[in-house]
């Protein structure tokens, strides 16, 4: 169990991965997650010292300066919210991991033909859409 705040880089234009950050943020504990949305027009990658296109390939968390991406991010999640600890130490488990990365692997080839929301206009010029 991680006592250090995570910062975990989502989808803000995904609806799925939108709904699925709504419940986390329901039930993680005050300040254990900031949650950032990529497509923000005031996001900004480097600040992070991350690429923009990695994140949107794969979800990202950040412990201090370290970079847990794919099933190590959901895990690192996972286990700062109470109600799901249970899950990170079960997705640890070597077999179970395995299948985890596999499943997600998938999901993420194909997430980017999920449909999107509407971005807000972008005033910027660089937003992502």
């Amino acid at each position: 169990m991680s006592t250090t705040p995570i910062t975990l880089f989502y989808d803000g234009l995904c609806p799925l991965c939108s709904r699925e950050i709504v419940h986390y943020r329901n039930h993680a504990p005050d300040g254990a997650v900031l949650f950032l949305d990529i497509t923000d027009p005031n996001f900004d990658a480097a600040k992070h010292r991350l690429d923009l296109d990695a994140l949107h390939w794969l979800i990202h968390v950040k412990v201090g300066d370290e970079v847990r991406t794919g099933v190590d991010a959901f895990l690192t999640l996972w286990e700062a919210i109470p109600r799901y600890r249970w899950a990170a130490r079960l997705g640890r488990v070597p077999g179970v991991q395995l299948l985890l990365s596999l499943g997600y692997a998938l999901f993420a080839r194909i997430r980017p033909l999920l449909p999107r929301r509407k971005a807000p206009l972008c005033e910027t010029g660089t937003c992502q859409r």
